[in-house]
């Protein structure tokens, strides 16, 4: 079963930041010889609840795909992670089955679901390529999505990443059940609305929405509620 992985480094340091962002062109090759990795991309983040159009450039991630848990794990050990992760001073990794895919990112359809026999928390993620002419519209909308999300109880956590500031754009949140998830999804409010104006007003050349079980976490990350988190 396919594995995918979200890990995410923070640098306070101002040498620390600039080294991870010279990563983001650098460590392409290295990670392409990651035994066992498949699509992987490297992403920077935004400020506040993530999902801002300012740039934080304190903290930078790597998102991957694997063939198993077993090479998610071993893989995400070594090499560029284990550089990454000594030079950071917090650091998560998240561990994810696919339960569900629709839509591309970059032309590919990274994500290979498989049936789902279990429960508890699952993660969301969304990857858009916003449209040039609806960069002002899509990005008015954001600040009143993040600050739903943010003030949502059920949310265990929240984090707005992506490939090319203002263009690309990633959401991932993790939720205790099925029954929160589609809750905040439902409800009307800034993000019912905002995804109706998106269909009506076409803004994205590329969009894809996955679903996930959290199956295991490695590391820590402050206002993150992974108690409930299988280790």
């Amino acid at each position: 079963m396919q594995t995918v992985t979200l890990s995410l480094y923070r640098f306070p340091s101002p040498l620390g930041r600039l080294w991870a962002f010279t990563q983001m062109g650098l460590a392409r090759r290295a990670l392409a010889r990651v035994p066992g990795i498949g699509f992987h991309k490297l992403v920077g983040s935004g400020t506040g609840e993530g999902f801002t159009p300012v740039p934080n450039t304190a903290v930078w991630g790597i998102l991957a795909t694997w063939p198993d848990a077993e090479t998610a794990q071993s893989g995400t050990a070594d090499g560029p992670f284990a550089r990454f992760r000594a030079r950071a001073s917090e650091h998560l990794t998240v561990f994810l089955s696919p339960l569900s895919a629709r839509g591309r990112w970059a032309g590919t359809e990274p994500f290979a679901p498989d049936i789902d026999p279990g429960d508890g928390p699952l993660a969301a993620l969304t990857r858009a390529t916003v449209r040039p002419r609806a960069l002002l519209r899509f990005w008015r909308r954001v600040p009143a999505i993040s600050r739903v999300i943010g003030a949502d109880p059920h949310t265990l956590f929240k984090i707005g990443v992506g490939e090319v500031p203002w263009l690309h754009q990633v959401t991932f949140s993790i939720w205790p059940d099925t029954a929160a998830m589609a809750a905040f999804a439902r409800a009307d409010g800034p993000h019912a609305r905002a995804i109706a104006a998106v269909r009506e007003g076409d803004w994205f050349a590329e969009e894809l929405y996955a679903r996930f079980r959290v199956t295991g976490t490695r590391g820590h990350w402050p206002g993150a509620r992974l108690e409930s988190l299988p280790a």
